[in-house]
């Protein structure tokens, strides 16, 4: 650690360069210089030296106004970077947790709809867990009684999907409830966060009345898709069209930058359903990948565990040499289901030997969950049917859209 406080100048000698810069923060264990030039560079702090030591000014009061005809929507943030900014003055990209500052980052919202805000958390996406989830659900749940029109989720991307099944199980919404992160922060110029936010905005006062996570369609700023929660996964490390809707097509878009929303006849509308919260979780339940020469001693770490899914190879495939480790598992009161690593297409364990031995011996065939979703589901299945036999009938009933009544070809 530095002895360097944010705002401090510094003199940090580089070879035989001295440079001359802002300190911004320790990161892995680097000092983080915003030099005079305008670039942030990583250096050894050792190799930087106080000059002074101005401290930061407090930021200026911020005022917006808000046109409170238009319709009120609820933004919920858990700590992702949609709505960040970058300061200049030190280089350092920070959240915005008020509407205030919300708007202030993105000034179209204002003619979209009205705001209030919550935050939730300060995360990255990856320290989620399901007491968060928990937490989440309540939120929006709480939002959508005191009269929100919709509800964004602010939300970093790399557990997103998680997320948005959690919320689409745990939360019965009539309005819609949109997730949306930004792969790219503000600080750079490729930013894809202000496109994001409109175009959640205006696809939470849409027609829509399910949850489903908002995000770019293609690598250009032409246009976003709404996919359905229990659908969706991350595709890419950090392109911005990272997202995309498997087993079905999205279930609507916003054109950007008309704003304008389509929603597929697939889509629940707007209204649907009565405001519901079910958000008992079972967090004992674990996601287990098949993988080639996997000894069976690895299931032992899910002994005492309420639920187990498994991702297996294409239809619903693992080694024979794991099913008496499985039956094991079942016969001490483990739900176990099967889905496939596969990205498209459905568990079909009918048509191989293996298949039918896993059936046999209670394994649930997963249809065409995502494991991910199969992963959500479970937990919450098993948090809120506690009768084994109708737990196992409630993961083979489509809930929330997470099985299609069949595959479709290219989806």
């Amino acid at each position: 650690m530095t002895a360097f406080s944010p705002g401090d100048r510094v003199a940090c000698t580089i070879g035989s360069s001295p440079r001359r810069g802002t300190y911004i923060t320790d990161r892995d264990g680097m000092a983080v210089v915003k030099l005079d030039s305008g670039y942030n560079i990583g250096v050894p702090s050792y190799a930087c030296t106080l000059m002074e030591s101005p401290g930061l000014p407090e930021p200026a009061a911020i005022t917006v106004e808000q046109d409170e005809s238009l319709p009120l929507l609820s933004i919920i943030s858990t700590g992702g970077t949609i709505a960040s900014r970058i300061d200049y003055r030190t280089g350092a990209v920070t959240s915005q947790f008020d509407a205030a500052d919300i708007l202030r980052a993105i000034p179209g919202l204002q003619s979209i709809a009205h705001y209030r805000t919550r935050k939730l958390t300060t995360i990255l996406s990856e320290n989620m867990t399901p007491s968060i989830w928990q937490a989440l659900a309540r939120a929006v749940y709480d939002e959508i009684r005191n009269g929100a029109r919709g509800v964004i989720v602010t939300h970093g991307t790399d557990t997103l999907a998680y997320s948005a099944a959690a919320l689409s199980f745990m939360v019965d919404t009539p309005v819609p409830v949109i997730l949306v992160g930004s792969q790219r922060s503000a600080d750079r110029p490729s930013s894809d966060n202000v496109m994001n936010a409109l175009c959640s905005a205006s696809a939470a006062v849409s027609d829509l009345g399910e949850v489903a996570v908002v995000m770019h369609e293609t690598t250009s700023d032409d246009r976003c898709a709404i996919h359905r929660g229990t659908r969706v996964r991350k595709m890419h490390t950090s392109r911005r069209d990272a997202f995309g809707s498997l087993g079905i097509a999205p279930i609507g878009y916003v054109d950007y930058p008309s704003l304008s929303v389509f929603l597929s006849p697939d889509a629940v509308s707007r209204g649907q359903a009565e405001p519901g919260l079910h958000d008992r979780l079972e967090e004992r339940c674990g996601l287990l990948s098949f993988y080639p020469g996997m000894h069976p001693s690895v299931l032992d770490a899910f002994s005492g565990y309420r639920g187990l899914v498994l991702a297996g190879t294409g239809l619903g495939h693992i080694s024979t040499t794991l099913i008496p480790a499985i039956k094991d598992l079942i016969d001490s009161g483990t739900l176990v289901a099967m889905t496939s690593q596969c990205l498209h297409g459905r568990v079909c364990d009918r048509v191989y030997d293996t298949g039918r031995d896993l059936l046999r011996i209670g394994v649930v065939e997963g249809e065409d969950m995502l494991p991910e979703t199969a992963l959500v589901k479970m937990m919450w299945v098993l948090g809120n049917v506690p009768d084994p036999e109708r737990a196992k009938e409630r993961m083979q009933a489509d809930c929330k859209g997470e099985y299609t009544p069949r595959s479709m070809h290219g989806l």
